[in-house]
């Protein structure tokens, strides 16, 4: 005991000059302006992003997402974020009849399980944002709608998202909820051609989600009714199989679901996943 008792003293001068010549070495490594790779969670380097991230997302994530496109550029110097909007149906079509993509957010589980039923995802799906719908009309609100039930009025030209798209399908489950029963003069293939209706004053009224209301900014005037909360979709989102930018998917999804990112949904109108 005595014998390592004795070595070990005369090693301690020894490693704290072991330890003065690292910090010398780290502090030269510092000094000469250079900058060390960010290292990741499990403690190894980022890597950096660069080209394009094609991103095929619900037409009514249009305004929230294009900001954080451009958040995420300015981010990640090199890269570009590519946006496809449309309705969620027809972008599930597009993904599962091979259209190259990196990243798919839909406004329902139901049409991001036309593509995980396809195998098309690298990962499962995830909830990022809650929306729920709100009755677009004239500003100022000449037809005096008021409550769901005001929509039966003939007088009134009502626009509705064909039920095949998320908008269209929590349409139809909040007026059978209220028992309502409404003939629209056209059905649109996505709630922003369903919205642009009532900006054009080709139509009196529209059942969109709340953030489009939002979106229009004075364009339209929205009118809550207690239905709504009865059809409040989930918008999942997943990185592709087809994706070719892998790394550069996964970080936007990352961003959207980031406080920044969830700042910006709220901001728009969503709901808290």
């Amino acid at each position: 005991m005595t014998r390592i008792a004795r070595r070990t003293r005369r090693m301690l001068p020894l490693a704290g000059v072991g330890v003065a010549a690292l910090l010398a070495v780290s502090a030269c490594s510092q000094s000469d302006g250079s900058t060390p790779a960010k290292a990741d969670s499990s403690g190894s380097a980022s890597p950096k992003l660069s080209g394009t991230v094609t991103v095929f997302a619900a037409a009514s994530l249009k305004e929230s997402f294009t900001t954080l496109g451009k958040q995420f550029e300015q981010q990640h110097p090199g890269t570009e974020v590519a946006f496809n909007f449309g309705g969620s149906d027809t972008l599930a079509a597009s993904i599962t009849s091979g259209a190259p993509a990196d990243v798919f957010a839909a406004a329902s589980p139901r049409t991001m399980a036309i593509v995980t039923g396809e195998k098309d995802t690298t990962s499962a799906p995830s909830t990022f944002a809650r929306n729920q719908l709100e009755i677009a009309t004239l500003p100022g609100n000449p037809g005096k709608v008021t409550s769901l039930k005001d929509l039966t009025d003939p007088k009134l030209k009502v626009v509705l998202c064909d039920k095949t798209v998320p908008c269209g399908a929590a349409a139809r489950k909040v007026l059978d909820a209220g028992r309502v029963k409404v003939t629209p003069v056209s059905y649109e293939q996505d709630v922003k051609a369903a919205l642009n209706k009532v900006e054009l004053k080709e139509a009196d009224a529209s059942l969109v989600y709340r953030t489009d209301v939002k979106s229009a900014a004075g364009k339209v005037q929205g009118v809550e009714f207690p239905e709504s909360g009865d059809a409040i979709n989930d918008y999942p989102i997943a990185p592709l199989k087809s994706s070719k930018n892998a790394d550069a998917a996964a970080a936007f999804i990352a961003l959207v679901k980031s406080p920044d990112g969830q700042r910006v949904l709220t901001r728009a109108g969503f709901l808290k996943p």
